[in-house]
């Protein structure tokens, strides 16, 4: 089967990659998503086990779509009851994209009739209850023609449980592990995050290290599937358990606010990774480490949302004079959406990455090597 891996903009290379290192093959990406063919096996591996991923998506078949007719006759010929029971709910959410049939709801409509269609047919059933499990169908109409999924993940990928609050300006744990996976940390120098906020880049650098799955303590809407046997979860979270690291990691993430370190602690206890990091209220315009060689990766504020724009300045001025003492072979990553980054820090990026947070475009500064 094909299987689909949704995935913010930017991110299409790390999530192929992922994909590619469990093993899967035929792997190829596009914007926004990645494809590969595999199995039902691959499921609870790649739920368990992805990243940057956003969730993972079956797709049931791929046709030309040039009205609605083709649309409603291209979704009853699916086979829906190989994997939705009699008493199954089966909403429908999708997107369209420089297609003839623009419009959504009127999509979503005709995708639901559909697979009612075939359902009521083959279970004999003029009206389906739909008071059992759900089976979230997904589709996108891209240049006319249109894909058909099941979501297997349910909640988003970046949902893995261990951050019930944040900070106010939250970054996406996958685009957190993203950071870290693009300064090439692997768990042996330092590490530092002296914006850390509720901590979520520091935590996502210690699952990195411990080579933990992200997708270990939470559960998936598959889970509940009857064809997708509860064995391959067991089997899946056995092969990720025996491919975790353990020993000592030197990881620092720093905050201004006590609360927020308060509650990075609580979040990487959570996670079952406070003993891999060391939260303390500090200052970063005073940020000095002695190591020399390490990663720094951090997302301070825009100054969109939890600062002034001025003051976002200053505090990238104090920012970049405290790391002029930094030792040349640290590797430094800033995550920013301000415009005037690199003149406030003092210095042009070696390298720069586009990246979204969520709808906002941001920069990803890249300094060393």
């Amino acid at each position: 089967m094909t299987l689909t891996i949704p995935c913010l903009l930017g991110l299409e290379s790390l999530v192929a990659d992922e994909i590619k290192r469990l093993g899967l093959k035929n792997v190829r990406a596009e914007n926004g998503r990645v494809h590969c063919d595999g199995s039902l096996a691959d499921i609870p591996r790649l739920n368990m086990n992805l990243r940057c991923g956003a969730r993972v998506l079956m797709e049931l078949g791929s046709f030309p779509v040039p009205d609605f007719e083709a649309l409603f006759q291209g979704v009853l010929s699916l086979p829906w009851e190989e994997f939705i029971p009699k008493d199954g709910e089966f909403p429908v959410k999708g997107y369209c994209l420089s297609s003839a049939l623009h419009s959504v709801p009127a999509c979503q409509a005709v995708v639901k009739k559909a697979a009612a269609r075939r359902l009521g047919n083959v279970y004999g059933c003029e009206t389906l209850p739909e008071t059992g499990g759900r089976y979230q169908i997904q589709f996108a109409i891209i240049k006319d023609q249109a894909s058909l999924y099941l979501d297997t993940s349910g909640e988003g990928l970046y949902k893995r449980g261990y951050r019930a609050q944040n900070m106010g300006a939250p970054l996406r744990e996958t685009l957190a592990a993203a950071l870290v996976i693009l300064s090439r940390y692997r768990g042996k120098d330092p590490f530092c995050d002296p914006f850390c906020g509720s901590g979520t880049i520091p935590i996502e650098a210690a699952l990195i290290a411990k080579n933990r799955a992200p997708g270990l303590d939470r559960r998936f809407a598959a889970q509940r599937w009857k064809s997708v046997d509860s064995k391959l979860w067991m089997d899946a979270a056995d092969e990720a358990l025996d491919k975790e690291f353990h020993g000592h990691y030197d990881i620092w993430g720093g905050d201004i606010d006590p609360a927020a370190v308060e509650l990075a602690r609580h979040n990487a206890a959570l996670a079952g990774v406070e003993d891999c990091i060391c939260f303390e209220k500090a200052d970063a315009g005073k940020f000095r480490r002695g190591s020399e060689y390490g990663q720094l990766v951090t997302n301070p504020p825009y100054g969109e949302r939890l600062l002034e724009r001025r003051e976002a300045e200053e505090l990238y001025r104090a920012f970049g004079r405290a790391l002029e003492c930094l030792p040349p072979k640290w590797r430094v990553l800033v995550l920013s959406s301000h415009t005037e980054f690199e003149r406030c820090f003092g210095r042009p990026a070696d390298k720069k990455r586009k990246l979204y947070n969520g709808m906002l475009k941001c920069d990803v500064f890249m300094y060393g090597r």
